[in-house]
């Protein structure tokens, strides 16, 4: 008996110490994860914090249409799509970018499931976009931020893009949530949601950037003059960017 409460303090222990911080700020420097983000002031006080990062060989120019038609009903979250089948989300992922779901602004819903999603709160286009929710947690419908409610959760869901010299960008992904009543959902926000979590979001960052690269390198061709042959082009800079004329530069939506 003993040694199973030793084993089991020892494995909390290095859970706390090593493996969460390593799940919260997965491929994020130290920097990233302690740098202000657009959206850090929708939720100023937040209990559950993440900040991961990857690497994308691809201009953040390119890197944008993929973020752009995130949701369910679109181009889906490139992650583990049977698993989130098995929990009732209909959501399949494309390859390419639709020029069909280019379009999003301000005060927009991207759906997570049939029941709702985050509104779009900040849209820089090619720098960051910022969701934001107060969600119900028994029917994870929205609900007004204002009046405070148990059961609730406010949470922003951020993705910023930082161009590298060498050509490459570094896509941050920053979730803030508060949730109520704290102490009653803190063990399960350990134990359940944060490994979730980190799977489902680290796929998400993987299969942005497989998608993303390979659509840089794709030879397309153009035809040019209908009168003259087609050239054949390769992307270096990224996929031909489908226009996003709702995405103005630093608009900025504030929950009511």
């Amino acid at each position: 008996m003993f040694r199973t409460v030793l084993g089991a303090i020892s494995a909390l222990t290095y859970y706390t110490l090593a493996v969460r911080p390593w799940l919260l700020r997965w491929g994020a420097t130290a920097e990233e994860a302690s740098t202000p983000l657009p959206g850090d002031n929708l939720v100023p006080t937040a209990a559950y914090t993440t900040t991961r990062a990857i690497t994308i060989r691809a201009s953040a120019e390119s890197i944008w249409p993929w973020l752009v038609q995130l949701g369910q009903g679109r181009a889906g979250f490139y992650t583990y799509d049977r698993l989130e089948q098995i929990v009732g989300a209909a959501i399949r992922s494309v390859d390419r970018v639709v020029p069909e779901f280019q379009q999003l602004a301000v005060g927009d819903t991207v759906l997570l499931s049939p029941v709702g999603g985050p509104k779009v709160a900040v849209l820089d286009t090619g720098c960051a976009l910022v969701l934001y929710q107060t969600m119900d947690l028994r029917t994870a419908r929205s609900i007004p931020p204002v009046p405070a409610t148990h059961w609730a959760m406010d949470w922003t869901w951020t993705f910023a893009l930082r161009p590298l010299p060498d050509g490459a960008t570094r896509l941050l992904v920053r979730t803030r949530a508060d949730y109520r009543p704290h102490a009653v959902l803190a063990p399960g926000v350990r134990l359940l949601l944060e490994p979730i979590h980190f799977v489902m979001e680290r796929g998400m960052l993987m299969g942005i950037k497989r998608r993303a690269e390979h659509a840089a390198t794709v030879p397309v061709t153009i035809a040019r003059d209908p009168s003259l042959p087609a050239t054949v082009l390769t992307q270096a800079a990224g996929p031909a960017s489908p226009s996003t004329p709702a995405a103005d530069r630093s608009l900025a939506w504030q929950p009511s």
